[in-house]
């Protein structure tokens, strides 16, 4: 299984922008061939402790099935688009692949 992690920090980012960006991504990037697993959500306010990487907006997580799986997700027209409508608004994205 290959884990596809993405954390967004906004340009602006009103309460309204955050939960845009969740919408989007439960729009365009959770019904793909060989996605196991799916979650988007804001950061969690109340987790605040030393260790917690608190410099994003909206964290997008994706298990694929393998990683052909997640190569064809990356040219998919649903993913092009969620970048395509969103990116204007994004500062910084971190991604985060992995085995498990």
């Amino acid at each position: 299984m290959l884990v596809h992690d993405v954390f967004f920090t906004l340009e602006d980012a009103a309460p309204a922008r955050i939960d845009e960006l969740v919408a989007a991504c439960h729009k365009y990037l959770k019904n793909h061939p060989g996605v196991e697993f799916f979650a988007a959500g804001k950061v969690g306010s109340e987790f605040a402790r030393p260790v917690n990487d608190r410099m994003y907006h909206v964290a997008l997580h994706v298990a694929f099935t393998d990683k052909a799986a997640h190569d064809v997700y990356q040219t998919a027209p649903d993913h092009l688009k969620f970048i395509d409508e969103n990116k204007p608004n994004w500062r910084q994205v971190r991604v985060f692949d992995s085995y498990c």
